[in-house]
């Protein structure tokens, strides 16, 4: 019962958060077809429009609508005011493909996840976060600062990893991340511990030598324990819209990433952003932030995400 009323708490508290992406698509497609009987091609241009302003991405808006104009050709959808539920069909396939929880093998102990993303995106409180929830799942988590380069990265880490009631493995600002990474894969070893978290450094993804840096830690990880990292998870900030898929583009390029998490889903009207990154990239959308509280971050379940987006 508990558990029930807390999922149902922390459904309100996305659909308060998708409030603004749900006025950019749904309000809009509700004042597009008011009053209107039929589907013309006005019309779907118009929702065209809409789709573009919510930032769901040109090629995956495409998508979108050659499949509702082929159900309008074929009489599969004749009334405006269908149009709706149809769109909501359609986003709900697409966001199918991203629905895949991220599993703690305890087999793989400790289940080492390397975070990575640009500075902004909330990575670090979303460490803290994801620790957080593994905890209440029954985990032990060890968290790495190994964002040595930005001075308040590990203070940030420490006093979010204090909130969770998690340990943070730390050196001195400046110092090797990969030595810190090291030294964090050792304790995690020594304890028996269930899930490591490792923070890395959000410097620009346009800078090849820093991405290199993040390419050392992950073969300092691999070495010290076979098929490791378990997740390679990339922390993206919905605010951006479309930056976030030119961000992952070239991550996905440069690093083997397993994952996503999308934070700031709370603070943005470009939530439609989700849908491009589960349509066009294919990878996973293991958890959603929206809000700044500890427990503000959650797995991404595509039931939810679609009902709190279209619910009045």
């Amino acid at each position: 019962m508990e558990q029930k009323k807390e999922r149902r708490g922390f459904f309100q508290r996305l659909k308060e958060g998708l409030s603004k992406t749900h006025t950019a698509i749904v309000r809009r497609i509700e004042e597009i077809t008011a009053g209107k009987r039929e589907i013309s091609e006005d019309l779907l241009d118009q929702l065209e429009e809409a789709l573009i302003g919510a930032d769901i991405g040109i090629a995956t808006i495409k998508t979108l609508m050659d499949s509702i104009r082929w159900k309008v050709q074929r009489k599969e959808l004749e009334e405006a005011e269908k149009l709706k539920d149809a769109l909501k069909t359609e986003i709900l396939s697409m966001l199918a493909h991203g629905e895949k929880a991220l599993l703690v093998d305890p087999a793989r102990r400790p289940f080492v996840i390397l975070t990575v993303g640009v500075n902004g995106t909330g990575k670090t409180t979303t460490i803290a976060k994801m620790a957080h929830l593994f905890k209440t799942q029954g985990h032990t988590v060890l968290l790495a600062a190994a964002d040595t380069f930005r001075a308040a990265a590990i203070e940030q880490l420490e006093i979010w990893g204090h909130r969770a009631g998690c340990e943070v493995i730390k050196h001195a600002s400046g110092a090797d991340p990969s030595a810190v990474v090291f030294d964090a894969l050792k304790a995690a070893q020594a304890r028996g511990t269930d899930v490591l978290i490792i923070d890395t450094a959000g410097r620009l993804h346009t800078k090849i030598t820093l991405m290199e840096e993040i390419k050392k830690v992950h073969r300092v990880i691999s070495k010290e324990i076979a098929g490791a990292p378990h997740e390679t998870l990339l922390v993206l900030d919905a605010t951006t819209g479309q930056n976030a898929i030119a961000q992952a583009k070239i991550f996905k390029e440069a690093l083997n990433i397993s994952g996503i998490a999308l934070t700031k889903l709370d603070g943005t009207a470009k939530g439609g952003v989700i849908v491009a990154i589960c349509e066009e990239l294919r990878l996973p959308v293991r958890f959603i932030g929206v809000g700044e509280k500890i427990d503000d971050v959650r797995e991404f379940n595509a039931r939810d995400f679609v009902d709190a987006l279209f619910e009045d």
